[in-house]
């Protein structure tokens, strides 16, 4: 082989290589893809089961599951799901901060009864 044209092809794989390289660094350097909480909120006569009952700052995603005789509705940072009648889910998705955030059932009389609670946000 001549000895220019195994020069040039030497160079061409150095510069395939280091684009290589430069795209994997590029990747590597970029903050990972942080996916949000998910929460299921249960419901029934007068109390909400969180599980799991912190979350990460950013979007959380409340699924609420009605399993109480009476429709709720599930309130948390300004935000409210539809009322869910009994034995439906509905779902809210709020993006929240790292803090303590209120949360309660907006039906007259069920925050009174103890449907409310406070979730923490790290």
């Amino acid at each position: 082989m001549h000895p220019s044209r195994s020069a040039a092809r030497l160079t061409s794989a150095f510069a395939v290589i280091a684009a290589a390289l430069a795209l994997a660094g590029a990747a590597l350097a970029a903050p990972a893809h942080r996916t949000g909480t998910t929460i299921k909120v249960t419901a029934v006569e007068f109390k909400f089961t969180l599980s799991p009952t912190t979350a990460r700052a950013g979007s959380v995603k409340f699924t609420i599951v009605n399993k109480g005789k009476l429709a709720h509705d599930f309130a948390i940072a300004g935000r409210k799901s539809a009322l869910i009648q009994p034995g439906k889910t509905g779902r809210l998705t709020v993006t929240l901060k790292a803090g303590k955030y209120p949360y309660k059932c907006t039906v007259p009389g069920h925050a009174a009864a103890g449907m409310k609670g406070t979730l923490i946000v790290r």
